[in-house]
C-alpha cells in the first residue's frame, strides 16, 4: 500500500470536494448559523437547525484553521456559525437547545446532553483560534453543564420512570475520551487527569465487557448487564469510534498497553459487527443474537464506517497491527465505493444491508458537517505518519485502482 498517495487521497477529498459543499451550500447569510438539510447536489430542503450540528460545524472549521491553514473563509465560516449559537442557541443559562427555526427560534427543549457537548467543542476549538474570552468561558461553563448531568443526561425530559429500570448509558463517557483532550487547553491540569482516568474506567471496565469480548450501550446503575432490549443492545459503530478515542488518550498518557487494548477490542468489535453475506457494518445488534428492536439495524451508515477508518489506520499506525492494516483496506474499499458520490461532492449517509443507497441527501437532521471530514483529516495525517510499504501481506485489494479512478 502507498500511504503516500493514499494521504493525498484522503487530503484532496477533504480539501477540493467536502469542504467547499459546506462552505458554499449549508452557510445561512440571511439569519446566521448552518443550514445542514442538504440534498445530493447542495440544495435545501428544509430550514430548520439542530443545535448539536451548528456546533459540529463550528468545531470544524475552527479545528481546520487551527491545525491544516490559517485560512480566513474558515475561520469567518466558524464565528459567524459560533455568533448565530451564541445569541440563540441556549436558554440564557447555557442550557443548549436540541433545535431552533431557521431565525433561531426554540423548538425543542434542551434535552439532548450531544447539543452541550458539541458546544463545548465548537466554543474550546474557537477560542483557540481567536483568543476571545468569551468564547473560552462559554465552553467551561457548558462543559461543567455536562459533568453536572452525567448521572441523568436528560434530566427532567427523561421519559424513564425512576427507580425500575436505571440504566448507564455509553455514549457520554465515550464522547468525554474526546472532549477532555479537546478542551485540554481550558482544564486546570489536575481536574483534567482526574476526568482522563474517569472516562477510560468507565469505557474499559464497566461497558467493555471482557466476558463478552464486546462492548455494550447499556448497564445497570450498578455496571451489570441487564438481559432487556436496552441491555442487549450493541453499536458496532460506537465502540469502533470509541476506540480511537481511547487510543489517543493513551498516547496523550504514554500508555502503549491502553493503546494495545483498545486496537485489540476494535478489531473484536468490526469482526463482530460485519455482515459477512453483503459486506460493512450493522448499525446496530444484540448481544444474544435476538431480534433488534431498531428496525433500521441492518442499515450501513456513513460515519460508523469512516470512524472504524480512523480507528483501524490508527491502530496500525500506532501498534503494527496487521489485523488493523488488513481491516483498514478491506474498509476503505467499501466506504469509498459505496459511500462516496461519484457524481457530487460529498457522500451519502445512508444505505440498505446490501449496500444500495438509501438517501441521497447530504446533510440532515443526523448528518452534517462532521464525520466525513473529520475522518478524512484524521486519515490524512495518520497515513502520513505511518511507514513506507509497497504491499500489504494477504489478499491484493484494489486501492491503486480506486485511487486512480477518484483522481480521475
Amino acid at each position: 500500500m502507498n500511504f503516500e498517495e493514499l494521504a493525498q487521497l484522503y487530503k484532496h477529498e477533504l480539501t477540493d470536494s467536502v469542504l467547499p459543499f459546506w462552505l458554499n451550500h449549508s452557510q445561512d447569510e440571511e439569519f446566521g448559523g448552518y443550514l445542514t438539510c442538504l440534498d445530493r447536489s447542495g440544495k435545501v430542503y428544509d430550514t430548520d437547525k439542530f443545535v448539536w450540528l451548528q456546533g459540529r460545524e463550528v468545531w470544524m472549521f475552527a479545528m481546520l484553521y487551527n491545525k491544516v491553514e490559517k485560512k480566513q473563509e474558515w475561520l469567518d465560516c466558524a464565528i459567524q456559525g459560533a455568533e448565530f449559537l451564541k445569541k440563540h442557541g441556549h436558554d440564557g443559562d447555557y442550557n443548549w437547545y436540541f433545535s431552533l427555526t431557521r431565525e433561531g427560534q426554540p423548538l425543542v427543549e434542551p434535552y439532548n446532553i450531544f447539543s452541550y457537548t458539541f458546544a463545548t467543542m465548537a466554543f474550546g476549538q474557537l477560542a483557540l483560534a481567536t483568543g476571545n474570552k468569551e468564547y473560552e468561558t462559554i465552553a467551561k461553563t457548558t462543559f461543567d453543564k455536562v459533568l453536572s448531568k452525567a448521572g441523568n443526561p436528560k434530566g427532567k425530559w427523561n421519559k424513564a420512570h425512576p427507580g425500575t429500570r436505571e440504566l448507564k448509558n455509553f455514549a457520554l463517557p465515550m464522547i468525554l475520551c474526546n472532549l477532555a483532550l479537546e478542551i485540554e487547553h481550558l482544564l486546570e491540569p489536575g481536574f483534567l487527569n482526574t476526568t482522563i482516568e474517569t472516562v477510560i474506567h468507565e469505557v474499559m471496565e464497566v461497558f467493555y465487557r471482557p466476558e463478552l469480548g464486546l462492548v455494550v450501550e447499556n448497564v445497570t446503575a450498578d455496571g451489570d448487564l441487564s438481559d432487556t432490549f436496552d441491555g442487549r443492545l450493541i453499536n458496532p459503530g460506537h465502540a469502533i469510534e470509541a476506540m480511537w478515542f481511547i487510543m489517543d488518550l493513551g498516547v496523550r498518557l504514554n500508555r502503549p498497553g491502553l493503546i494495545q487494548q483498545a486496537t485489540d477490542i476494535a478489531i473484536k468489535m468490526i469482526e463482530y459487527g460485519w455482515d459477512k453475506q453483503y459486506g460493512g457494518i450493522f448499525y446496530f445488534m444484540d448481544r444474544k443474537g435476538n431480534p433488534p428492536q431498531q428496525l433500521e439495524w441492518d442499515q450501513k451508515l456513513w460515519w460508523v464506517h469512516v470512524e472504524a477508518l480512523i480507528t483501524t489506520i490508527k491502530g496500525y499506525q500506532l501498534t503494527g497491527s496487521q489485523q488493523c492494516l488488513e481491516w483498514f483496506e478491506r474498509l476503505h474499499d467499501y466506504t469509498w465505493s459505496h459511500f462516496r458520490d461519484p457524481e457530487h461532492p460529498e457522500w451519502f449517509g445512508y444505505l440498505n444491508r446490501r449496500g444500495e443507497v438509501l438517501l441521497e441527501l447530504k446533510g440532515g437532521k443526523w448528518k452534517g458537517c462532521f464525520h466525513v471530514p473529520r475522518g478524512l483529516y484524521q486519515c490524512w495525517k495518520t497515513l502520513e505518519k505511518c511507514p513506507a510499504r509497497t504491499e500489504t501481506t494477504g489478499k491484493r485489494s484494489n486501492l491503486a485502482q480506486l485511487i486512480n479512478k477518484v483522481a480521475l
